[in-house]
């Protein structure tokens, strides 16, 4: 009975070489599995990658499509404004534009337009608390320039919203004009507005219409110059 006993407890016991192939088993078992892992990593991160890259496209895109809107947007306000129609607005033609050293006789008051002095005046939003040479301001407005002139009439309100303007816009000047009628003139090359108040809302068509607008005579000409 013992020697049978112990033949049987022999028998279960794996050989030698069935470990050896149940070894390989669980090592090629761990290796598909390493394998299925890598694949699903791969996949997952290709995923991410791909998404990354569709959305960086989309942004692109986005912006690209934006940038095109808002740019035809621009253009299309800035044509609608050079065509606008301002109530008021009186225009001088004929006006000639020799550069001269003596004082000029002006047929209108400010003067919008006639012979100058070589040198402009700074209009790249500066204002001026004396009144200018008229032969310096008109050669400003050869350039481009909005010119703001006001008398004793216009309110403290007035100078400060319109100085704040001024100076927030490139290619204006502004200054006081005792002599001058009305009591807010915008001035352009040949063009010329008369107001009463800062607030009225022809002052900011006049801006959009007229600074650098198509009666400027030397369009992108310096607006820098000495004050």
């Amino acid at each position: 009975m013992g020697s049978a006993s112990k033949q049987s407890s022999k028998s279960n016991k794996p050989t030698g070489k069935q470990a050896g192939l149940d070894r390989r088993a669980r090592i090629a078992e761990l290796r598909a599995e390493e394998q299925r892992r890598d694949r699903r990593n791969k996949w997952i991160a290709g995923g991410v990658a791909g998404a990354l890259v569709i959305g960086a496209i989309a942004t692109g895109t986005w912006i690209v499509v934006d940038a095109n809107n808002k740019k035809n947007a621009k253009r299309a306000a800035a044509e609608a404004a050079a065509n606008a129609t301002i109530d008021g607005v009186k225009t001088f033609d004929n006006l000639t534009r020799n550069h001269v050293q003596t004082k000029v006789t002006y047929a209108q008051t400010p003067p919008v337009g006639g012979d100058h002095n070589p040198v402009w005046l700074d209009c790249m939003g500066h204002v001026y608390d004396q009144p200018v040479e008229n032969e310096r301001a008109v050669h400003s407005l050869e350039h481009g320039a909005v010119w703001v002139t006001y008398n004793a009439k216009a309110t403290a309100d007035d100078i400060k919203a319109l100085s704040a303007k001024v100076t927030a816009t490139p290619y204006t000047l502004m200054s006081p004009y005792p002599d001058e009628e009305g009591t807010i003139t915008l001035n352009a090359w040949g063009t010329q507005l008369v107001v009463d108040s800062a607030t009225d809302p022809r002052v900011g068509t006049f801006f959009d219409k007229y600074v650098q607008g198509k009666q400027t005579q030397e369009p992108g000409a310096s607006c820098t110059g000495p004050q």
